[in-house]
Formats: C-alpha cells, structure tokens, sequence
C-alpha cells in the first residue's frame, strides 16, 4: 500500500528479508494505520540500507517534511554501529547541504546480532511475524515485553524517540 506523502507517514528501509518479514508483522497489530507505514524492498545488508537512504530518500525527506525513515538493520554486536551509521547521515546531510535537523525523523532500529537468533531466543514467537507483531504490541501497550529482550533492548533511546513522533499518527 502506498502512503500519503503529504501526511505523516513511515518509510522503512530493511537490511534483508527477515528484517522486512519483522516489519510486515507490525502489521498485524489491527491498532497500526497501515496507510501511515511503507515497507520498502530488502537492501541486502547494513551499509546498502545507509547508502539507500543516503543516495535515494534524504531528497524525498527534504521534500516531504512529513517523512520518516526507519532503517531496520542488524547490528551484529557492533556496539558502534548505531553512532557509526548516524555520523554517516549527519556527513552526507552536511556534505550536501540539507538542513541537519532531517537526522531527527530518522530512527536506527534492529537486533543487536542478527533476527535469526532472536527468533530462535524466543520460543513462544517463532515467526518472525510474530516477532513483528508483538513489537507493536509493545509500541501500542506502551510496555518492553519484546524491546526489552536482551538482543532488542539496546534500542530503547531510539525507539523512546521514535515513538513520541510517530505514536500521533501511527496507532488509532
């Protein structure tokens, strides 16, 4: 489905196919406004999704001050990887001119390993749609049953900011 750009709206930028199967699980939450949230194509690892966002939706960002980005990578127990990422776009932003206060609608999400062990730490979700599915709960519920498991909660910060900007327009 695709979004309103001139609304409020998501676009999600998954590292690969499982990352894109956990976004689609979101999804299932019946209380998402799915006409607020755009999953976009696999990218085949986590600098495609940072050269994916760079050399093809920070313009669309500029454009459209209603976007935002969430770029749902694995973060293979680089404890760096979230600071490294964003001093990429903080760079990319500044080496090219566009306002330095588009970094904050973009949200770095993802498993501190890789989904495949998450899925496999969680017994009673073994999909990972399901996976999806009780994140947004959680989003939803306004509670860390999912996010904060051990390979999830390292988001926290992110997630905390992603949800005050979202939760408007994202869940009825």
């Amino acid at each position: 489905m695709s979004v309103n750009k001139y609304k409020p709206h998501i676009f999600v930028l998954p590292e690969d196919d499982a990352n894109r199967q956990i976004a689609n699980g979101f999804f299932l939450q019946p209380n998402i406004n799915d006409c607020a949230i755009q999953i976009r194509p696999s990218s085949g690892g986590w600098k495609k999704v940072l050269n994916s966002f760079t050399d093809n939706h920070v313009s669309g960002m500029h454009k459209y001050p209603d976007r935002m980005i969430v770029l749902l990578i694995d973060f293979d127990r680089d404890e760096d990887r979230l600071r490294y990422v964003k001093d990429q776009i903080q760079k990319h932003l500044a080496e090219n001119q566009f306002p330095a206060d588009l970094i904050d609608r973009v949200f770095v999400l993802g498993v501190l390993s890789e989904p495949e062990e998450l899925k496999g730490s969680i017994t009673d979700l073994n999909t990972f749609e399901k996976i999806g599915k009780a994140l947004s709960e959680d989003c939803v519920d306004n509670t860390y049953r999912i996010w904060g498991h051990d390979l999830l909660k390292h988001n926290k910060t992110e997630l905390d900011r992603m949800i005050l900007s979202v939760r408007p327009f994202l869940f009825n």
